[in-house]
């Protein structure tokens, strides 16, 4: 059994042969162990594309403050990313439901099985952006692994046509959508455990990325105080107990009033305000 990564590879592209052979010859210990190593170079490819999401944060924190809103493009994996972490928004960080879209190829089913030929469609991206009446403060993030969706590709292409700030994050260099896209998110993640399988490496790479450009986009834009979540949704009694704890740091007032407080304000963010403006 060979369970040592292979010699011959191509560590820049997603597609490449994986960095081991005989997957199935494999211990469950050996398989688990392998897929940590592959992980291990998933912060490195990310701690790189750093500049490039600086800028596009530094451009789209001003944008947001303008009235304008960030929407994903994705397909499959890339697709469910996009709508996951704009779904966490509002619940997250208080923020309208309208801020941060995802979009994702073939629409609702797709998020939770595969559309056929649903990512191929160049101009379909587009035509569903249109529903939003988007404006030239609005921007458009394009997320494939690949680099090479025809779904995400057109979508990114027309939005800066028309004058919108667009952005991808890919995982292999110098692919079609970073043509088209004005600041290219790339992290070069290398070959994946099972060839090909972009639902690893390459995804929780995107994830990393997403969560770095909305979770420093939301505090640039006063939604977190500190470190807390101030402006949490108080949707669940474990929220409601988090919020109250935050206002008796804050206040160092007692449970019962800090939580008193937190259901007639809404937010720990609201309630301290008032407390101190009493």
């Amino acid at each position: 059994m060979n369970n040592t990564p292979n010699k011959k590879t191509n560590n820049k592209v997603t597609e490449a042969p994986s960095n081991f052979s005989n997957l199935e010859q494999m211990s469950v210990s050996e398989l688990l162990y392998g897929i940590n190593q592959e992980d291990g170079q998933i912060h490195l490819a990310v701690n790189k594309a750093i500049p490039a999401i600086e800028k596009f944060v530094s451009l789209l924190i001003d944008r947001i403050k303008s009235g304008g809103r960030l929407f994903y493009l994705g397909a499959g994996t890339s697709g469910r990313l996009g709508v996951l972490d704009a779904s966490e928004l509002p619940p997250t960080f208080g923020v309208p439901a309208n801020i941060v879209i995802g979009l994702i190829a073939g629409g609702e089913k797709a998020l939770r099985s595969a559309v056929e030929s649903a990512e191929d469609d160049p101009e379909k991206a587009w035509q569903e952006l249109q529903a939003y009446d988007i404006n030239e403060n609005d921007s458009v993030l394009g997320i494939a692994a690949s680099g090479t969706t025809p779904y995400v590709i057109g979508g990114v292409q027309k939005a800066r046509e028309n004058g919108l700030l667009t952005a991808c994050i890919t995982c292999n260099p110098d692919s079609p959508v970073s043509k088209e896209a004005e600041i290219v998110i790339e992290a070069v993640v290398g070959p994946e455990f099972v060839t090909g399988s972009t639902r690893l490496k390459a995804g929780t790479a995107q994830k990393m990325i997403l969560n770095m450009i909305t979770t420093s986009l939301m505090i640039k834009l006063g939604r977190v105080k500190g470190n807390k979540m101030v402006n949490m949704q108080l949707t669940n009694k474990k929220l409601v107990e988090r919020g109250t704890i935050m206002i008796m740091e804050e206040l160092k007032l007692d449970k019962e009033t800090s939580k008193s407080l937190l259901l007639e304000h809404g937010s720990v963010k609201k309630a301290i305000e008032a407390y101190k403006k009493a």
